[in-house]
């Protein structure tokens, strides 16, 4: 007997490029319905809505949009992030709040406007931290910061909502994604490091959807086999 669940209606925050358009391939390609939450729109035919995720109105106001558009989740996927990488005292403070605002504080806003509908489903939401969030690194404060903070929620999350929503926190090393472009060369992974494909990150993802209810993965940890970042 096959007791797993049916992807559904799955909403990703950060779809638009990365692992979270990733996720938007591997969540049709399961026969679910991705939606969208991103600074710009995705690629594609995909139902969407452009918010900036530092703006908690404005994470919440994109759920509630995406509920009007395409019906409530059973599933959110909240891949958005951004860095600010350098020394703590050369980089601007704005800068390293909009990294908390962006990482931490967007999926705490996405995730809390979805739980009601979650609750409803028995559905699931999958975080994003990152082996950052397990060690933290030199000249990545900020980033460290919010995805330890990233697992710290996702563990009470998981308590408070036993029986009720799933949670599972994605745990991925560096991947091959435009999420290094721009940087300075300081802080690039080296032209020979071993990165992940991001679609074989999301496809870890879908195994965590459609886990039968009542089983869930608590915390995935996925990289390349020569990831350097863990352990």
């Amino acid at each position: 007997m096959n007791d797993a669940r049916e992807v559904g209606t799955v909403y990703v925050t950060g779809g638009a490029g990365g692992l979270g358009a990733a996720v938007v391939e591997a969540v049709a390609a399961a026969g679910g319905r991705p939606a969208v939450i991103d600074r710009v729109a995705p690629a594609g035919d995909v139902p969407h809505v452009v918010a900036d995720l530092s703006d908690w109105d404005a994470a919440t106001a994109a759920v509630a949009s995406l509920v009007e558009q395409v019906g409530p989740p059973t599933a959110v996927v909240t891949a958005a992030g951004t860095d600010a990488c350098g020394p703590i005292l050369e980089i601007d403070p704005a800068d390293w709040r909009r990294v908390i605002d962006v990482n931490l504080l967007g999926t705490v806003a996405v995730v809390r406007a979805a739980l009601p509908h979650l609750e409803e489903s028995r559905g699931t939401v999958v975080t994003v931290s990152s082996t950052l969030g397990l060690r933290g690194a030199d000249a990545a404060t900020a980033y460290s910061a919010s995805k330890f903070a990233i697992r710290g929620f996702s563990q009470a999350l998981a308590a408070e909502y036993a029986g009720r929503v799933g949670v599972t926190c994605l745990v991925p090393g560096g991947m091959r994604t435009a999420f290094f472009d721009g940087r300075d060369e300081r802080f690039r992974p080296a032209p020979d490091q071993d990165l992940n494909d991001p679609r074989h990150t999301a496809g870890t993802v879908i195994t965590a959807l459609r886990q039968p209810v009542g089983c869930e993965i608590r915390e995935m940890l996925v990289m390349a086999s020569g990831e350097p970042s863990w352990p």
